[in-house]
């Protein structure tokens, strides 16, 4: 196993790249961060963000888990992991205006996931206020755009879909998925030079239970598939999941997966942003989520808002190690990810 580097914040000379990817995919382990032994080779990026958030304390989340030693902890299962890098906003002497400081952290951040996917692996993105999901999937866009459209599952509590006119808190960790539908301020539906990084036909979204009728109402017109929280206890995760995979995987050169901490039930997850009673069962999406194992079709995974400082006894903490194990490690030790989130 590779050892981990030390902190880095991103070069300043890392903009964001506006070129396009190389016009081939050199092979298919680069295209889908699988080696030829079927493990796959996970470059981890901190994305250390909080102020698109009400509660700004998630900025502080991947740098306890990197303290944590996470990376060496899902190596040890039996994956080829680093963590590749730790992404900080550039604040100025306010730290007070989110809606310049988040397109910037987002602009280094795509940059880094796309860089990660081009030496050939899979990124698992930690973060962080979900606004950093906007970098993180423009990141793999840029990547995969000349293969195909991309698909993803989004796993939240939340919709996330609202725009400047529709939030009534004005907080980005609300309008990730609104603007990489195209939808909301053009400094985020914009990122890497490209507005609209999904179609709505290949993205749904998994344990909706809070909402405004803003976002509802443009989530209905676009046609999304969602499976609300009812919908998950009546039916199943393992169904719910299926589903979800059909839909992202039909007519895309892959699909990712981000996943909200909060859509868990904060007995399960108590160190989130924005805890939300009436979630899932943390051990039902490890479970579920150990389909996704060995499927070279998945791009990367993303695990946002993990605040620390509601997680005193690591309860949340070993949940994410869990989700992460679950999704990407070899076919075959799915269940140890199981025994740890258990």
């Amino acid at each position: 196993m590779p050892p981990e580097p030390a902190d880095s914040s991103h070069p300043a000379a890392a903009a964001v790249r506006s070129d396009s990817p190389s016009s081939s995919i050199a092979s298919l382990t680069q295209a889908t961060g699988m080696r030829a032994s079927g493990r796959r080779a996970i470059e981890i990026i901190g994305a250390a963000i909080g102020c698109g958030a009400g509660d700004p304390r998630c900025e502080y989340g991947p740098d306890r888990l990197r303290e944590w030693d996470f990376g060496k902890r899902l190596a040890a299962f039996g994956c080829d992991a680093v963590w590749r890098e730790q992404i900080y906003p550039h604040y100025g002497a306010t730290r007070s205006d989110p809606q310049t400081i988040v397109p910037e952290f987002c602009g280094r951040l795509a940059y880094a996931v796309a860089a990660a996917r081009r030496r050939g692996a899979t990124p698992l993105v930690l973060g962080g206020d979900h606004s950093c999901g906007i970098g993180t999937w423009s990141g793999v866009h840029q990547s995969v755009w000349q293969s195909g459209p991309l698909g993803l599952i989004w796993i939240d509590a939340h919709m996330d879909s609202h725009t400047p006119e529709t939030t009534p808190t004005g907080a980005l960790h609300g309008m990730p998925l609104a603007a990489l539908l195209g939808y909301g301020d053009s400094r985020l539906t914009g990122l890497c030079g490209v507005h609209g990084k999904l179609e709505p036909r290949h993205v749904c979204l998994i344990g909706v239970r809070s909402f405004e009728p803003g976002e509802a109402d443009l989530v209905a017109r676009l046609g999304m598939r969602v499976f609300f929280a009812d919908e998950v206890r009546e039916r199943g995760m393992p169904a719910v999941v299926a589903d979800a995979l059909t839909i992202v995987q039909a007519g895309t050169a892959g699909f990712g997966v981000s996943i909200d901490l909060d859509a868990i039930d904060p007995a399960d997850a108590p160190g989130v942003g924005s805890p939300v009673p009436g979630g899932f069962k943390g051990e039902e999406l490890v479970a579920a989520l150990g389909v996704l194992a060995g499927n070279p079709r998945l791009l990367g995974l993303e695990i946002v808002e993990y605040n620390p400082f509601l997680d005193p006894t690591g309860t949340t903490r070993e949940l994410v190690l869990g989700l992460a194990a679950a999704a990407l490690l070899p076919a075959q030790r799915a269940d140890t990810a199981l025994a740890c989130a258990a």
